[in-house]
């Protein structure tokens, strides 16, 4: 106890990861169909790990480029014309060590111990202890859930935000609810932003898992101007299925580039060259594969949600985004000891929503980014579990 007593109260405070305790309770068992991860069943495919593995067996192994290799920010830049139809210089782009350290990074860069950071919840754990443990306020704003459907409340939004507060963090779509803002929502947001002169860190990492109309979920871009205060973070882990790799990006205004160079440079001093080399040929040559990905995705969304949905025991939607179908069962109230009980009668593994913070409780997390056969069984283990209680 006398070690524990020495270290800093920030690290003894950062909290147990409720996904890992699931996973590590029930990992290894045999016919387990795990859906409580954020990731997917596809390895990353060989073209991406060629590249890697020649740069590699090359000799590329040596200290680089700490804003990320030219090749690959310039790669970025033909990403976003082509798929958010705006034309970014190499400057607004910077490579870090996964999406969690380009959050992580954008949290230290945005405040200072004392200061407020807004965020939605439920929301994907990590943000809160990423402000935790940068000295700052984490201040929840709930989500509302409605026959269904997660919806933002804006003025709920605005009262939140206090004479401390430095920015407002937003992932959509949303994990873990699925929550999609639209492009009226974005610009009611960016707006509040500016009348209080605050900056938004925008989570975009499930931008084109979208199952609406448009071949991807409206965006900042799509309504911010020139000299907002808009950053973000984002990953090739989900689009590329590179999850273990953990090498994700910031966009970011120019001018305040030295910063973020800095952050990294104290962090990792940079990112792999080799691992770099294989994200220049993801972003590159990966939009059939990211197609696949969506379409496994919305074959699996539709098994498990129209499974479930039919024991007239789950509340829930079709999620509009992202992976996750976000589920309340009649008669459960505490989803961590659902979780536990549910892997141990059915084999299925989920994440409770105690994980998630505020709102979460009564939810249970199932990620349907998997071969479509499997969902089906797990929708049928589910099914039979829930018709049971």
């Amino acid at each position: 106890m006398a070690l524990l007593d020495s270290l800093s109260p920030r690290a003894l405070a950062a909290p147990e990861s409720g996904i890992v305790e699931i996973i590590n309770y029930a990992r290894g068992r045999d016919g387990l169909l795990p859906l409580w991860a954020g990731e997917g069943d596809l390895p990353t495919p060989d073209f991406i790990n060629r590249a890697a593995s020649d740069a590699l067996l090359g000799g590329e192994t040596f200290y680089t480029w700490q804003r990320g290799i030219p090749e690959l920010r310039q790669a970025l830049s033909r990403y976003y014309k082509r798929h958010f139809a705006v034309d970014l210089p190499v400057e607004h782009f910077y490579v870090t060590a996964s999406g969690m350290q380009a959050i992580a990074l954008a949290v230290q860069a945005l405040t200072s111990p004392g200061d407020e950071m807004i965020y939605l919840s439920p929301c994907w754990p990590n943000i809160v202890s990423a402000i935790d443990l940068a000295g700052a306020k984490s201040v929840c704003v709930l989500l509302s859930f409605t026959d269904g459907r997660w919806m933002l409340d804006l003025d709920r939004l605005e009262k939140a935000i206090t004479p401390k507060t430095k920015a407002l963090f937003i992932n959509t779509p949303s994990n873990p609810t699925g929550w999609t803002a639209t492009r009226e929502d974005l610009k009611a947001i960016l707006e509040i932003a500016r009348r209080h002169g605050i900056w938004i860190l925008a989570d975009e990492i499930y931008a084109l898992y979208y199952y609406g109309a448009s071949e991807r979920a409206p965006s900042f871009f799509d309504v911010m101007e020139e000299g907002d205060k808009v950053m973000f973070a984002n990953s090739f882990s989900k689009n590329w299925s590179m999850t273990g790799w953990r090498v994700g990006w910031i966009v970011a205004p120019p001018e305040i580039g030295q910063v973020l160079e800095n952050l990294i440079q104290y962090s990792t001093s940079g990112v792999a060259q080799f691992m770099q080399r294989g994200a220049v040929v993801a972003l590159d040559q990966g939009d059939d594969f990211i197609r696949e990905n969506i379409a496994r995705a919305t074959a699996s969304r539709d098994i498990l949600c129209d499974a479930l949905i039919a024991t007239n025991r789950v509340e829930t939607l079709k999620p509009e985004g992202a992976l996750y179908a976000f589920l309340k069962i009649d008669g459960i109230t505490d989803s961590r000891k659902a979780a536990l009980d549910i892997v141990d009668k059915t084999g299925v593994g989920m994440a409770p929503g105690t994980a998630f913070g505020e709102g979460g409780l009564p939810f249970l997390r199932a990620c349907f980014l998997r071969n479509p056969a499997h969902i089906e069984d797990a929708a049928e283990r589910l099914s039979s579990y829930i018709k049971a209680l």
